[in-house]
């Protein structure tokens, strides 16, 4: 069984061009006035520590198509800001130069907690990313909708297309925001949430995440795509 999957996944990934960026991943992280200092910093150093990650590091290098990301802060309603453009993960380098723009960005904001204006920014940070097989948007954060208008009517309003939804709830001040973020954030085939019950326990519940969203479900997706094994 895993070596027809294993033919499977190769089968695919020969189909498609050689050149062809794989993944376009935006990532959102909260920093509304919830997220003090310390919690900000966390965040920051999980999100870095992630791109020094052995195996997310593989994960990311050890395919002929590229992933390419793209990193933004979010807060209340006129509170978005891009800290990272999109930016082609094809080398160490690549992957370094990203984490070092993370790594040094001061923050702008520490307004309420606008979830449906961060989730229409970042549809429209997905409309330029680089032409891709798969698009993927992640939103952390520690709360619920608190200003302007919810989740739900976004998607009402504005085309996703193609484009999945993850979320990574951080329950340190909502203890049912894992429950909202699954009932009004996610979208798509395969949308998934991860959950830190507190800010200490970010950079673990991002790194699963990060590891899932490179590897088994962008896997399901090939598997569904492929040719039957002879």
């Amino acid at each position: 069984m895993i070596r027809r999957l294993t033919l499977a996944v190769a089968l695919s990934l020969s189909a498609a061009p050689a050149s062809a960026c794989r993944l376009a991943l935006a990532l959102g992280f909260d920093v509304s006035r919830s997220v003090d200092d310390t919690d900000y910093r966390i965040q920051i150093d999980g999100i870095v520590g992630a791109f020094f990650d052995t195996e997310i590091r593989g994960l990311i290098l050890d395919s002929p198509q590229p992933v390419a990301m793209a990193v933004f802060e979010w807060a209340g309603q006129r509170e978005q800001l891009l800290v990272a453009d999109w930016t082609l993960l094809d080398s160490p380098a690549a992957i370094d130069r990203l984490a070092q723009r993370i790594l040094t960005h001061e923050r702008e904001s520490s307004g309420l907690t606008a979830v449906g204006a961060a989730l229409s920014y970042g549809r429209d940070l997905m409309a330029r990313a680089p032409e891709c097989l798969w698009h993927t948007l992640d939103m952390a954060g520690d709360g619920q909708n608190n200003q302007g208008y919810e989740p739900r009517r976004v998607y009402d309003s504005e085309e996703f297309g193609d484009i999945t939804v993850n979320g990574l709830a951080i329950g340190a001040h909502e203890g049912q925001i894992l429950r909202w973020f699954e009932s009004n954030l996610l979208h798509g085939p395969g949308a998934f949430a991860e959950f830190a019950a507190t800010h200490e326990e970010f950079a673990e519940a991002f790194r699963r995440k990060l590891i899932r969203e490179l590897s088994e479900q962008m896997i399901g997706s090939l598997v569904t795509d492929a040719p039957p094994p002879s």
